[in-house]
């Protein structure tokens, strides 16, 4: 799948003005969980590469690869086996727009960390969608108790819209960090940067830090 140019650079120039896309702005004062620069919705709005892919779950694969002593690749049915746990989490965009309040229901990456055993050498970790987006992390920043491969939201499931059927969610970071339509995660020994990443954004991604773009 080729990425839509044209929609990927309008959006990255709305981004980098800070305009939102179809939010719904709360009205009332500021929450004082609001990193600086963002203000709350009460809807989700979507965001993609003018693409959502839509996979059948009798097709859906998540393979974890790379520098692991145990590969694995789960079907729908073998991730779905794995242990559920829930997450209640503020999410922000770098778009400014910023969901306070949010219950995800999924498998945790510390999870995924016991599973596939990564060896010493592994630092940092690269996540692809099946839209052919990537984004990466330090492996130190996943392994944290909110970090949550997602099936649910709001204990419903996850839209097509909101990379369903499983997305990631990393809620110390922007949210482009959180891929959707996961569908491998791969352990490296460098840092490997990902599809926004190279085109100016931040390597960190820290909203606490106002950190947006390189």
């Amino acid at each position: 799948m080729e990425s839509n140019e044209k929609i990927v650079k309008a959006k990255q120039k709305m981004a980098q003005h800070r305009r939102e896309f179809s939010c719904r702005e709360v009205d009332g004062p500021q929450d004082d969980r609001l990193p600086e620069g963002q203000h709350v919705v009460n809807n989700f709005p979507v965001l993609d590469l003018g693409y959502k892919p839509k996979i059948d779950l009798s097709e859906w694969t998540l393979t974890i690869d790379g520098l692991v002593s145990n590969p694995v690749t789960w079907t729908w049915e073998q991730f779905q086996a794995q242990p559920v746990s829930q997450v209640h989490a503020d999410f922000h965009c770098v778009t400014t727009w910023s969901m306070l309040d949010n219950d995800w229901t999924g498998v945790k990456f510390q999870h995924v960390l016991e599973v596939a055993c990564p060896l010493p050498s592994a630092k940092f970790i690269l996540f692809e969608s099946y839209d052919d987006y990537t984004t990466n992390l330090p492996l130190e920043v996943c392994d944290d108790d909110d970090v949550l491969l997602t099936t649910h939201w709001k204990d419903r499931p996850l839209s097509n819209d909101h990379g369903g059927p499983v997305r990631i969610i990393v809620p110390k970071r922007y949210a482009w960090k959180g891929a959707k339509w996961v569908k491998k995660i791969t352990f490296l020994d460098r840092d490997q940067k990902g599809f926004w990443e190279v085109r100016g954004y931040s390597n960190t991604a820290l909203p606490w830090e106002n950190d947006r773009y390189a």
